[in-house]
C-alpha cells in the first residue's frame, strides 16, 4: 500500500469527476443519488479493504455487498471507474494462480464466500482463468462445509450446529451462479434445501418474521431450549436473508421445481416485514417488533436491504405491486433519516456495527445485547446495502414502460456454440447472457430497466413464433465458416418476418461487413422493406485508433435525439429506397435506416454495434457516446412497440 495518500487524493478525484459527468444524464439529483454515494466508499476504501483495527487488509464479506452494489452501477451507466474500482479491488487479494490473499478454506466460514459473487462476474467479463480458479476454492469449501442433520450449512464451524439467516446471503446467491454458470444442475436442489430448512426453522408462526439464529443443537445460553431459535428478529438478519431470496432468483432455472417454492417462501416473507415496517418513517428497527421499547432505532442497513428487496421482487413479479409501495415508503424514510449529502458525496449514517450470537465475549441474543453494538455513519455493510437499494429503486422508476412487452433476440440465424471451461457447448456471439466483449448482456439490461422481457429465441420465426414478440431482434447472420450448418434466409421465413411487422411489430436488424457475415442471401429480408446491405467495408479502424470509428448522428434525431458521438466500426453501408429513409450517415453512405411498413417498424444498421465491448466503456474513451446512444435506441424502440396481450 504504498503512497496511500496519493492513491487516495487521484481514485477520489477520478472518482468524484466521474460521478459528475454519469450524473448529468440524469434529468434529476434524485435519480443520480445511487451514483452519488460511490465517491465517499471509493475515498474509505480506495485500494484494498481495512477496517478499524485492521494491520493489513482483510477477505471480508462487507467488501463484496459494496462491489455487488458497484456492479449494478456499471450496468446502469456504462462507466468504466466502477468496474476498474472492482477489479482492483479484488486483485489485491487474488493472485495470477488463483490464490486468495487472507481466505482459509478450513476455518468454514461461510462468510467467506460472499465475495465470490464479485469474481464470477470478473471471469465472465475477463475470461482470466485466476479469477474462475479463485471461484473454485470457494465452491470446495461448500462441497465439505459442515452442515446440520438435515443438511444445512453452519454458519461457522466455530458455530457448530448453528444456522444464521446472515448465511443465506453469503453463501446462496453464489452457488446459484456457480450452478448456472458451470452446469451444476443439482445444486439447486440443495439451495431450495437451505431456504426450506432457514423457514422451518426460524420461522415464527405467529408473526411470519424469522429468528435471527437457529442452533439445532439448542446447546447455545442463546437458543430456546424448545425450538433452537434466538430471542429476537434482528433487522439486517431478515435483510440478509431477503435480498438472498431475490438474487438466488436471477439464477434459478424457469423449470425447477423449486423456483415456485423460493417464490412461495419470498411472498410469506414480505408480507411479514411489511407487517412491522414503521408507518411513521416507513423504515424497520433494530429489532423490527419492538419499536416502541427504548433504546430500539430505526437501523439503516436493514431499511435499505429490506427496501431492496421488496422493490426487486415487486418489480420483477414475484410479489405483488402493493410491495413496491412499501419499498418506495423505505426509501423515502432513508433518504429523510439516514442520507447526508456533503459537497456532492452521500454518507450513510444509522449502520449498526456488528450483532452477532455467542462467541467470545458471549453476545446472548437479548435486547440489552443488540442495544449495545455501536452504531456509525459509513458502514460498509450500510453503504453496499445503500448503494443496492439506490440502484435497485432507480430500475423501479421505469419498470411499468414496457411492461408486458417480450424482446426476442433471434438465435436461429446467429447460432454460434464453443466449449466453456467445463467443456460444454454453450451459446455465445450476441446473446443476453453473455458478459464478455461480445455479449448483448448491457443491450439487455437497457430493455429490462423499462420492464421488457428479453428472450432468445432459438427456433426459425415462424408467425406462431413471432406472435409473442413486441421487438425482434436479428443479429449478424451466420456464414458456414461460424456454423457448419447456418441457417440462410429464404423466402418463406423473409415472408413470415414481413407479415409479422405489417401487423405491427418491431423489426431490428443489425448486420456486419461482408466479411463476417452473409449478407447475399440474408437480403431478402431487408429488402422488403426498401434497405440493402452494401457488401462492403466501411469505417475501418487501425488498433486502437477509435476516431476513424467515428459516426456523428444529427442534431434532433427522432432516434438519439440530440447529436451522438458514437463509434461504429467496419461495417456495412445501406443502399436505400422507398419506403426507407436514412438516420445517420458518414461521408455520403447510410449508416442506419428506418422503414415505416403497414403498422410496423425497421431499424437497420450494418453492424451488431451494442455488444458489451462497446458498451461497457471497457475500452473506448470516454467522449463516445455509445452506452447513451443505446439507451435511446432501446427507448425509441420500445415506444414503436406494442404489447404482447394487445
Amino acid at each position: 500500500m504504498n503512497s496511500i495518500l496519493s492513491k487516495c487524493f487521484l481514485l477520489t478525484c477520478v472518482a468524484t469527476a466521474a460521478s459528475i459527468c454519469v450524473s448529468a444524464q440524469y434529468n434529476t439529483a434524485e435519480k443520480s443519488i445511487f451514483i452519488r454515494g460511490l465517491p465517499e466508499t471509493m475515498r474509505i476504501w480506495h485500494d484494498s479493504f481495512m477496517l478499524a483495527g485492521d494491520k493489513e487488509p482483510q477477505w471480508r464479506y462487507d467488501q463484496g455487498v459494496i462491489l455487488k452494489g458497484m456492479d449494478d452501477v456499471w450496468n446502469a451507466t456504462g462507466d468504466r471507474t466502477w468496474f476498474s474500482y472492482i477489479q482492483q479491488s479484488m486483485d489485491h487479494y487474488v493472485g495470477e494462480d488463483g490464490s486468495i490473499k487472507g481466505y482459509k478454506k478450513d476455518e468454514y466460514n461461510i462468510d467467506h464466500v460472499n465475495n465470490g459473487k464479485v469474481l464470477l462476474m470478473l471471469y465472465q467479463v475477463t475470461g482470466k482463468e485466476k479469477y474462475r480458479k479463485a471461484t473454485q476454492l470457494l465452491r470446495e469449501q461448500l462441497l465439505t462445509h459442515p452442515r446440520t442433520k438435515e443438511g444445512g450449512f453452519w454458519h461457522k464451524k466455530i458455530y457448530p450446529s448453528q444456522m444464521w439467516l446472515d448465511g443465506l446471503y453469503m453463501g446462496q446467491p453464489f452457488m446459484a451462479e456457480y450452478a448456472k454458470l458451470f452446469h451444476e444442475d443439482k445444486v439447486f436442489d440443495d439451495i431450495v434445501l437451505q431456504f426450506r430448512l432457514m423457514e422451518k426453522y426460524a420461522r415464527d408462526p405467529q408473526t411470519g418474521l424469522l429468528y435471527h439464529g437457529w442452533d439445532e443443537s439448542r446447546e447455545q445460553q442463546w437458543a430456546n431450549k424448545a425450538t433452537g431459535n434466538s430471542p429476537h428478529f434482528w433487522g439486517r438478519s431478515l435483510g440478509w436473508f431477503g435480498m438472498a431470496l431475490v438474487d438466488v432468483l436471477d439464477y434459478f432455472p424457469a423449470n425447477h421445481a423449486g423456483r415456485k417454492e423460493l417464490i412461495s417462501i419470498l411472498d410469506r416473507f414480505a408480507a411479514a416485514v411489511t407487517k412491522v415496517q414503521d408507518p411513521a418513517t416507513g423504515l424497520w428497527y433494530d429489532i423490527v417488533d419492538l419499536k416502541d421499547q427504548k433504546p430500539n432505532y430505526p437501523e439503516s442497513s436493514a431499511s435499505c436491504m429490506l427496501t431492496y428487496t421488496l422493490a426487486k421482487a415487486s418489480r420483477l413479479g414475484y410479489v405483488g405491486e402493493k410491495y413496491h409501495g412499501a419499498a418506495e415508503r423505505g426509501y423515502a424514510g432513508i433518504k429523510d433519516h439516514f442520507v447526508v449529502d456533503s459537497a456532492g458525496s452521500i454518507h450513510l449514517r444509522g449502520t449498526v456495527t456488528v450483532s452477532g450470537l455467542g462467541g467470545n465475549p458471549y453476545r446472548d441474543g437479548s435486547f440489552a445485547y443488540y442495544m449495545s453494538e455501536p452504531v456509525i455513519t459509513n458502514d460498509p455493510k450500510g453503504m453496499g446495502a445503500f448503494i443496492l437499494c439506490a440502484a435497485e429503486m432507480e430500475k423501479g422508476l421505469t419498470r411499468n414502460i414496457a411492461k408486458g412487452k417480450k424482446v426476442f433476440l433471434d438465435n436461429y440465424f446467429n447460432n454460434e456454440w464453443r466449449k466453456d471451461a467445463t467443456g460444454t457447448e454453450v451459446k455465445w456471439h450476441y446473446v443476453w447472457d453473455e458478459r464478455d466483449n461480445s455479449g448483448y448482456s448491457m443491450f439487455g439490461k437497457l430493455f429490462q430497466k423499462n420492464g421488457a422481457e428479453t428472450i432468445l429465441s432459438s427456433t426459425r420465426p415462424t408467425a406462431e413464433v413471432l406472435k409473442d414478440a413486441s421487438v425482434f431482434i436479428m443479429v449478424d447472420p451466420d456464414t458456414q465458416k461460424e456454423t457448419p450448418n447456418p441457417n440462410y434466409m429464404n423466402l418463406e421465413d423473409a415472408t413470415a418476418i414481413k407479415n409479422w411487422v405489417n401487423s405491427g411489430g418491431v423489426l431490428v436488424i443489425l448486420g456486419n461487413d461482408s466479411s463476417n457475415n452473409e449478407i447475399k442471401k440474408f437480403n431478402i429480408l431487408p429488402k422488403m422493406f426498401g434497405i440493402e446491405f452494401n457488401e462492403d467495408f466501411f469505417n475501418p479502424v487501425l488498433k486502437d485508433q477509435f476516431e476513424m470509428g467515428t459516426v456523428i448522428t444529427p442534431d434532433e434525431s427522432p432516434i438519439f435525439g440530440s447529436s451522438k458521438k458514437l463509434f461504429i466500426k467496419e461495417l456495412s453501408t445501406l443502399k436505400l429506397s422507398a419506403p426507407a429513409t436514412s438516420v445517420a450517415t458518414k461521408n455520403g453512405a447510410n449508416i442506419m435506416a428506418v422503414s415505416r411498413f403497414g403498422k410496423g417498424t425497421v431499424f437497420v444498421l450494418g453492424d451488431p454495434w451494442i455488444y458489451n465491448e462497446y458498451l461497457d466503456g471497457r475500452k473506448l474513451t470516454p467522449d463516445f457516446q455509445n452506452f447513451e446512444g443505446a439507451s435511446a435506441l432501446v427507448d425509441w424502440l420500445l415506444k414503436q412497440s406494442k404489447k404482447t396481450e394487445e
